[in-house]
């Protein structure tokens, strides 16, 4: 993923984040407001019945407006125009509250006219629990009115949250959602700054082991040279012993360097038109020379005898042959026996590298591909190599748009197949 495209991922992402918080806290503070305004009409008509039923039973009448004030978002007065006895009015209030389903605790007092002072009736909890709670310190009285009584509701807050409590829950779960895409994005961008790193480092040091590895060889070929050097077999294996394992070394570094080069921007497949046939023929002549000290060593190819052309990256295609071959001599059995065969179909054709090996477990075949797997034997990695081989054959292969299968019987061997899409296919 290029840092260009996490960029955009990261600004789309904190634009959702902001648009989500955005529209939850506007929902959430919408629901209270509504729960607010349920509450108030609730508590409107509640104390306007009990002010008629006082009036009622003192035989007066009502004020014709502005019965019922709401002083503060938790403290109503209400206008009687007669006196009030508290007992009554303690009773019609619990009666009209719970007519209105207001299970709230609430205080009320009652207006003394004569010494112009609330007297403090009661506080009536209609909560379940045990809490206790402490009277009003203070009531504020009510200028220009004679006969009223107030209410107040100390506990009105908690009341509207607890009638929005699922709003909150949606909110919070959205909330730690959120937690979790922040966290999560942050820890893709502190793996991501520490691959780059790591690509850095692995290219920087591939591309320094290239002088020494080049200089070794150079020296290891002009030692071999030396005649007297060649007079003294012991002397002799030893700079053979420099070469072939300078060599090993130059091509671990070049398979480091490809895989950087893979992983990085810097791909980009040269491809041309050439005969399959005809250039496999040619790797497998070089493999053969590779390896031809290996005892039992051979490879059959078992070809259509056509012209097959293909469109693919000539270098990159060697490289991906090459490595499978390589690594079916390395899980081989005693007698090496490799066989390569293509198959021409109607569309495709298709690349067939078989071994006689131990063969792969169902299990660990879907492992093979992953950057840095070596297929283990028993408890050890007893075959040499970094696990990149066929990391590179699969990413070299997908970046063409072809196919690739592996099928592997225990005690019989491996087979890997590469699907290509053919230009045309004449006979030769």
């Amino acid at each position: 993923m290029t840092n260009e495209m996490i960029r955009r991922l990261v600004i789309l992402g904190a634009i959702s984040i902001l648009g989500i918080v955005s529209t939850q806290a506007y929902w959430i503070v919408k629901a209270y407001n509504l729960k607010d305004s349920e509450f108030h009409q609730t508590v409107s008509i509640a104390l306007g019945k009990v002010a008629e039923t006082i009036a009622k039973l003192n035989n007066s009448d009502l004020p014709k407006q502005n019965i019922v004030e709401r002083r503060s978002s938790n403290y109503y007065a209400v206008n009687i125009n007669d006196g009030i006895n508290a007992a009554v009015l303690e009773d019609n209030l619990l009666t009209e509250f719970e007519k209105n389903s207001l299970d709230i605790d609430f205080e009320y007092a009652v207006y003394d006219c004569f010494s112009k002072e609330l007297v403090y009736g009661n506080y009536c909890q209609l909560t379940d629990g045990a809490r206790q709670f402490e009277r009003s310190a203070e009531m504020p009285t009510v200028k220009d009115l004679d006969y009223y009584f107030v209410v107040k509701f100390p506990s009105r807050e908690s009341y509207l949250l607890s009638n929005i409590q699922q709003n909150i829950l949606l909110s919070f779960l959205s909330f730690l959602a959120l937690g979790f895409f922040i966290y999560s994005t942050w820890v893709i961008l502190q793996q991501k700054r520490l691959s780059e790193l790591q690509k850095d480092f692995i290219n920087n040091m591939t591309h320094e082991f290239k002088t020494p590895i080049s200089s070794i060889k150079v020296a290891a070929e002009v030692f071999k040279k030396n005649k007297s050097i060649q007079k003294d077999e012991r002397l002799s294996n030893y700079a053979q012993i420099i070469i072939d394992q300078n060599e090993r070394l130059n091509n671990q570094v070049e398979k480091v360097l490809n895989l950087a080069k893979l992983e990085g921007s810097d791909l980009k497949l040269q491809k041309t038109t050439f005969n399959l046939e005809n250039i496999l023929s040619k790797i497998l002549k070089s493999e053969t020379l590779k390896h031809q000290e290996i005892s039992g060593f051979e490879i059959k190819k078992h070809f259509t005898k056509r012209e097959i052309l293909i469109e693919a990256d000539l270098l990159h295609f060697n490289n991906i042959i090459t490595n499978i071959l390589d690594n079916a001599v390395k899980y081989s059995g005693g007698k090496k026996n490799i066989a390569v065969e293509t198959v021409n179909l109607e569309n495709e054709v298709e690349i067939r590298i078989s071994d006689n090996g131990h063969g792969i477990e169902n299990d660990l075949l879907k492992k093979i591909f992953t950057k840095f797997y070596r297929v283990p034997s028993g408890n050890v990695h007893n075959v040499k190599g970094f696990g990149l081989g066929l990391y590179y054959v699969k990413n070299i292969i997908s970046a063409h748009e072809w196919d690739i299968n592996v099928n592997s019987k225990m005690g019989e061997g491996t087979c890997f197949t590469i699907k290509i899409p053919k230009i045309r296919s004449t006979i030769k």
